[in-house]
Parts: structure tokens; C-alpha cells; sequence
């Protein structure tokens, strides 16, 4: 049996409607419940950001999860398969009119997303002064906290609201099938034969 850690929400329905596809059966959670468990699977719904340490401390076999939170926790698990569904970007967003000036001594920014913006501002030998906010992040450079905010864009429409603009993309994502490496070498028949199927759909 193979347990899978899904995302809450729309990831979670999604990957389930591939299963279904694939099986040809249902596969729907009963209401609150966190645990669905047929004859082959057993699935886990789990917060987002939780997913891939699910799968790393191998209490999932597998799961699916973006590839910004794969970015940004930087856990060691095998990358799979690109699910193609949730597609998003990691972008950076400023006040409107304002550019991102690479040269002032130190920006702030902020973030939920600490890594990836360290990294970014690190390859380009750029100081930064990282502020982690939880949500409302687009407030950060409105009040003066930040300089500017690092953060997920679907359509860019929530910035607009907020007098913010996407001044540079720092990395496009999408879901992706990850897998323990302990479980890859445990289960390799199972997992593949479940890549493989999922592949074929996509």
C-alpha cells in the first residue's frame, strides 16, 4: 500500500480526479475526515507547506506539492514528475511606477518565502534585509515596512488591488509528484507503476 500526502483544497481534488481517472473509481474524502484509505492507497490531507516533510520523514510514500514549497524548504525527496496543474510564479512586486534598483546599499523585503528570496538576492551579491510576514504581504511596501514583497503570483490581479505591480519573476511553478527516497527504493514497482499511469494522463 502506498500512503500520498495531498494539499488541502483544489491540489488535493485535482490529484484525485487523476486517480480516478486512472482506477476508474471514486475517491472522495468523507467530510472532515484526514484519511482516506482504499485497498491500494491510503491518502493524507495535510497543509501545503507540511507535504513535503510527510514524504521526507516517510509518513507518505508520496505527494504532491509545489515546486516553490519544494524550493523553499530545500528537503531532500525525490522529484518525480511535473504534475503541469496549480501553475504560479514567484515574483517580485513594488509599488507601482517604482523599479528595482539592485545597487542601494540594503532593501527590505518581505516575504513568507525567507529561502528563495536569500538565495535570489545571494546570486546577484545583493544585501537584503528579510522581514517574515505570514499573509497580507502586499501591505509591507504601503506602510513602509518593506521596500518591496517576494511572493506568489496567479494572475497578478491581487497586487493590482494593493498599488503593486510584478517588477521581476523569480521562478515559475507547478505541482509536482514527490517520493521518499527510502520509499523509492522500497516501493520502486509501486511507485513507478503509479508515475507511469499518471504520466500517461498528463
Amino acid at each position: 500500500m502506498l500512503s500520498v500526502a495531498l494539499p488541502k483544497g483544489r491540489i488535493a481534488k485535482e490529484t484525485l480526479d487523476i486517480f480516478e481517472k486512472i482506477f476508474n473509481k471514486k475517491f472522495e474524502f468523507d467530510d472532515r475526515k484526514l484519511i482516506l484509505q482504499t485497498d491500494d492507497f491510503k491518502f493524507l490531507l495535510v497543509r501545503n507547506q507540511d507535504v513535503p516533510t510527510y514524504v521526507y520523514r516517510q509518513a507518505a510514500d508520496i505527494g504532491v506539492v509545489g515546486l516553490d514549497v519544494l524550493e523553499e524548504q530545500g528537503l531532500d525527496v525525490i522529484r518525480l514528475l511535473d504534475l503541469k496543474k496549480g501553475r504560479c510564479k514567484v515574483a517580485i512586486g513594488m509599488k507601482k511606477g517604482e523599479r528595482l534598483d539592485l545597487s542601494k546599499p540594503q532593501l527590505k523585503v518581505a516575504t513568507k518565502m525567507v529561502n528563495i528570496t536569500k538565495n535570489y538576492f545571494e546570486k546577484r551579491a545583493v544585501s537584503v534585509d528579510i522581514i517574515k510576514l505570514y499573509g497580507s504581504i502586499e501591505l509591507a511596501p504601503l506602510v513602509g515596512l518593506a521596500d518591496m514583497i517576494v511572493d506568489i503570483v496567479e494572475t497578478g490581479t491581487t497586487m493590482k488591488q494593493n498599488g503593486l505591480e510584478v517588477v521581476e519573476e523569480i521562478m515559475e511553478s507547478s505541482t509536482y509528484l514527490i517520493a521518499n527516497k527510502n520509499s523509492y527504493i522500497a516501493k520502486k514497482d509501486e511507485i513507478l507503476d503509479i508515475y507511469e499511469k499518471i504520466a500517461k494522463i498528463i
